[in-house]
């Protein structure tokens, strides 16, 4: 039937029964609509979360550096490495094969999210591995501080590239919040680099990182509602399911945590390291919050078949 004459055969006018019932959404076979992503949870929904320290803890040590925190610095640019180390890893671990990420670098295509993160990945190590061994062993200053110059500049682009990665896919939980995702990774970049900052810099130097996790909590809440409310239906993921239970541990652990640092942060070392690995865990959550959301919005035909008659303004009983 087409859609005019769904329009005027199918509608219930007053007094009268509707003789169509009402869709239920399904597809061909009991198969997906989309093809959902093939990316273990682990490893991808890791990957999101460790780049987004390093590249947001980067920035951070970068600061300390330039504001005479050097135990902070130091122990920042450390933990850079070995997130972005560990980010790399998972990757080419859910590539399969470790020669698929340098044939990735063969050619650089500045549309595909996917070819510029590769290459911001591969400059951005190289960077963090100067600064964090010449912090270490007190050699080569300016070598270091370029370094350290270096990794801060990139490390936003690393940060947040993986929110635009996963909005350009067909995925509706993902793609529904292109605009607010990268905000989102943002925030949460943050709030895990501030609570590591906590937990491996003195209490005399962590001044900045209370202020930055304070922002980053609130910053992330207020991209995520902004993304739920873009997304109508398909926020539904967001709340229910293995992702909502991610999301709502998410956000405690979050506001917990900048709370916490706010509060007693300056004055009490346990409860800055408690409050640090609260942000990261909340951090973490999101990270994984937002992969399950993904996934569970590709696996049911309700968020894809569904939003395309809200689109058109049509009810699927009416088609």
């Amino acid at each position: 039937m087409s859609v005019t004459g769904s329009r005027r055969h199918g509608r219930k006018r007053r007094g009268e029964e509707l003789m169509v019932p009402h869709a239920e959404f399904g597809s061909y076979y009991g198969r997906p609509i989309i093809k959902a992503p093939s990316w273990a949870a682990r490893d991808i929904a890791g990957y999101f979360f460790l780049g987004g320290l390093a590249g947001a803890g980067s920035v951070l040590a970068a600061g300390a550096h330039l504001t005479g925190r050097p135990r902070t610095a130091t122990a920042l640019k450390a933990s850079s490495l070995a997130a972005v180390t560990l980010s790399a890893a998972a990757l080419v671990n859910d590539l399969g094969v470790p020669s698929r990420f340098p044939n990735m670098l063969r050619v650089i295509k500045p549309t595909s999210p996917m070819s510029v993160g590769s290459w911001i990945l591969s400059a951005y190590g190289p960077a963090a591995g100067v600064a964090a061994l010449t912090a270490a062993t007190g050699r080569l200053p300016r070598t270091g501080a370029a370094a350290t110059t270096g990794a801060a500049l990139l490390g936003p682009a690393l940060a947040t590239y993986t929110g635009v990665l996963a909005a350009d896919t067909a995925v509706p939980a993902w793609h529904g919040a292109h605009r607010q995702l990268p905000y989102v990774f943002a925030a949460s970049a943050v709030a895990a680099a501030s609570g590591m900052a906590l937990v491996v810099g003195p209490t005399g130097e962590n001044a900045p990182a209370i202020c930055a996790a304070v922002l980053a909590a609130a910053s992330e809440q207020i991209a995520i509602r902004a993304a739920e409310r873009d997304l109508g239906m398909v926020a539904e993921t967001y709340r229910s399911g293995r992702a909502g239970t991610l999301l709502r541990c998410a956000e405690a652990l979050t506001v917990a945590g900048a709370a916490g640092a706010a509060l007693l942060g300056r004055r009490s070392r346990p409860a800055a390291v408690v409050a640090g690995l609260a942000l990261l865990a909340g951090s973490a959550c999101t990270r994984f919050g937002i992969f399950a959301a993904g996934i569970a919005s590709a696996e049911d035909p309700r968020y894809t078949v569904g939003p395309q008659y809200a689109a058109m303004d049509l009810d699927p009983s009416e088609v």
